[in-house]
């Protein structure tokens, strides 16, 4: 999986201490990474320091620098992880910054007028936001069309939606915790998570100013509203802790999890606009340098594992808190030297636009060499075309808006923001209905035969017939407890089985194990209804049927929820239900919590499994296991997708394809249980290949899970290997 997916499962995909995304995401996936937003006015407002001096300043040179900084820390970490860990930070500093400037602003705005106008707050975000972020999402939704695989085009769509609408964080919140979702390939704007993240924060942060503002003289005294921001602060920070540490995957993404983050520039603008001048030079000297060290140490240490938002982000909240504060000192060697150079001034004043690019810029360079993640000469590309983007959105959109005073009123304020999410609603459409339109093929008993073809002289079928599923709609051809509600989540320990088949039925089937036993269940629901079983289903997301305590993916522990679920489902399996026959079946890429090597890892699962199979003997219970099947390259459908007329490009090779030592096949060779053990691996493969395509059938919905209707068509295949058993029933 790739790094950028690595972010999206965390988040996918992908961030740290989820799962791509989650990375996100994982979290990152993608991974494959974190992804934020730069949102703050272009030219900071009048807001004391701490200078020298102590006097105001309008604009703040070591700010924009600090944005510069910001910026390119996101921009490395997406570009080659391994080269900043940590990188994702730089939103988090971002928001510090943001939170500051618009703190500032409203603070000026109560004190000099009284009063805070809501009407011309939102007006001035539409006016920063909308132009840049609007072009952006337009053009990268039409170049999707062209540049992204179909598959893709669907999720694409959604989050297109879910960007100009300003959700697009409570989207992927969502999606984070659906295991489905743990391959998706992170889309073109997936980046805006964060804008959506600041936009719902100023749906409550100018509220106070404005409740504040009209108070009477006693109660609008600075303190006040500095405990009104702080008590803001510390609920949201004390949130962003619980819930990262219980449910981490969507903690990376939602407000109440981040709102601490520009709260904290806004409680620092408070408090300087009192005290900032009693901070002397040399304390300013050092706070610049050690926020700015504090921020690099984050970036360079932190990791997709590091579990984040949560106390983590406070290192650099804090240190960009820092920078802030210490402002312009007058000391030789300051920070402000380095942040108010020509070179990082320029850096800030594309910083918000440059991330608005990057992110499609990488994601579209990935497809189109058909890549997990950059070469050095990709990079370096995305890097020049990212800067390039950036500089012409600043003098051709941003800089004439600011300039000529476009948008100012609140009727062309509202047409405007309200066209932008028109367009980008309507590409959305466009881009829904190409992958409704490709999506619609009809399954052909004569046509597609699936693994009736091997052996023939064209095992994979004729490329003049369409393949089913079509690969744009792969990921919807599921089996039965996906779309029953019976699939426990990785997070669920509730035993909640599907049942088909009579009640009456002489023969009572069980199949267990994680989603690699659910893949199985289309092929078991037609050798039931043949048989007049009665089958019930007890699978749950990345959990083998084991009694040793597995890994939870991508979170670094132990998977107790697995071992809570397995030891229920064995107590229900040997003395209520008591089934006939159990099929079993689970993925090798779980791993063993603890294990030192993967022998050791693979020894203990198998050692575990044979415990539980030992244990439904003596209950009179018969075991059937299933071989794992095989492993393909990520997001095989997209390659057959672009493959089209040779779905054989995207074939891997038998000896990559199955693992060299399956915990279910040692498992099976060691257990004083009579387990049968299946091995349909002929059934995958033609020779030394295992293609994707057999008999005008798409094989796989992803790199590892077999499409519903390929499992259905291998039936008699399972039912006759697994004879030995089924026969004496």
């Amino acid at each position: 999986m790739s790094r950028h997916d690595e972010w999206y499962r965390r988040s996918s995909l992908g961030g740290p201490g989820a799962r791509p995304l989650s990375a996100l995401y994982s979290r990152h996936e993608t991974h494959t990474v974190a992804i934020r937003t730069l949102t703050a006015p272009k030219s900071p407002p009048v807001v004391t320091t701490g200078t020298a001096s102590g006097a105001s300043r309008r604009f703040l040179p070591e700010v924009q620098g600090l944005r510069a900084v910001a910026v390119g820390l996101v921009l490395v970490y997406h570009v080659d992880h391994d080269l900043l860990p940590g990188g994702y930070v730089g939103v988090d500093v971002f928001f510090v910054i943001s939170g500051f400037l618009i703190t500032s602003l409203l603070l000026r705005e109560a004190r000099e007028t009284g009063r805070v106008s809501l009407a011309a707050f939102y007006i001035r975000r539409i006016r920063r936001i909308l132009p840049a972020a609007g072009l952006v999402l337009a053009v990268t939704g039409a170049a999707a069309f062209w540049l992204l695989p179909a598959p893709r085009l669907a999720e694409t769509a959604r989050e297109l939606a879910a960007s100009a609408f300003y959700v697009e964080n409570l989207f992927l919140a969502a999606e984070s915790v659906d295991y489905l979702a743990a391959e998706a390939a992170a889309s073109p704007v997936q980046h805006f998570w964060s804008l959506a993240v600041e936009e719902q924060f100023y749906l409550l942060w100018p509220l106070l100013f404005a409740g504040w503002a009209v108070m009477g003289a006693r109660a609008r005294r600075l303190r006040v509203v500095f405990a009104a921001t702080a008590a803001v602060l510390a609920i949201s920070f004390v949130c962003s802790v619980v819930l990262t540490a219980s449910d981490p995957q969507p903690a990376y993404f939602l407000p109440q999890t981040r709102m601490w983050e520009p709260a904290a520039g806004g409680v620092l603008a408070v408090a300087l606009s009192r005290y900032g001048g009693a901070l002397g030079p040399r304390v300013r000297w050092w706070l610049g340098w050690a926020g700015l060290a504090a921020v690099g140490w984050a970036a360079w240490s932190y990791s997709d594992a590091t579990p984040f938002p949560g106390a983590a982000a406070a290192v650099p909240v804090l240190g960009a808190a820092a920078v802030i504060a210490a402002g312009h000192n007058g000391e030789r060697w300051s920070s402000y030297g380095l942040l108010a150079s020509a070179l990082a001034r320029f850096g800030g004043d594309v910083s918000y636009a440059l991330y608005l690019w990057h992110w499609p810029v990488i994601v579209f360079l990935l497809a189109a060499t058909a890549s997990e993640e950059l070469s050095a000469l990709a990079g370096g590309l995305a890097v020049v075309v990212s800067v390039l983007l950036a500089w012409f959105t600043k003098v051709a959109v941003e800089d004439p808006v600011r300039r000529f005073g476009w948008l100012r009123a609140g009727r062309p304020a509202g047409v405007f923001a309200l066209a932008s999410a028109l367009v980008v609603g309507l590409i959305a459409a466009g881009q829904y209905a190409r992958y409704e339109w490709l999506r619609s093929v009809e399954f052909d008993s004569r046509v597609h035969v699936g693994p009736q073809a091997l052996g023939t002289s064209d095992p994979e079928g004729s490329p003049e017939e369409p393949v089913y599923p079509s690969p744009v709609a792969a990921g919807e051809d599921l089996p039965s407890p996906y779309r029953d509600g019976c699939q426990a989540s990785q997070h669920s320990t509730r035993l909640d089985p599907c049942v088909y088949g009579p009640e009456d039925a002489d023969t009572t089937v069980a199949v267990v194990g994680d989603s690699h036993a659910a893949h199985w269940v289309p092929a078991l629901q037609r050798i039931a209804e043949e048989r007049g079983w009665r089958l019930k289903t007890y699978t749950k997301s990345s959990c083998g049927f084991t009694a040793a305590t597995l890994a939870m993916p991508h979170e670094g522990r132990a998977f107790t929820e697995c071992a809570e679920y397995n030891r229920a489902l064995l107590e229900e399996l040997t003395t209520d239900l008591r089934p006939d026959v159990v099929f079993t079946s689970s993925s090798v890429l779980a791993t063993k919590d603890g294990a030192s090597s993967e022998a050791q890892d693979r020894a203990e699962i198998a050692a575990g499994m044979a415990q539980l199979w030992e244990s439904l003997d003596e209950a009179g219970s018969d075991v059937v296991a299933i071989r794992d099947t095989p492993q393909t390259r990520p997001r095989l459908p997209e390659c057959v997708s672009r493959h089209s007329d040779e779905p054989g490009t995207c074939a891997h090779g038998r000896g990559e394809a199955f693992a060299d030592t399956d915990p279910q096949v040692i498992a099976a060779r060691e257990t004083d249980a009579d387990a049968g053990l299946v091995d349909l691996s002929d059934e995958f493969c033609t020779g030394d290949t295992c293609p994707p395509v057999i008999g005008n059938v798409l094989v796989y919905r992803d790199s590892h899970h077999l499409t519903a209707t390929y499992s259905r068509l291998l039936a008699p295949e399972l039912e006759e290997a697994a004879a030995p058993v089924l026969d004496g029933r």
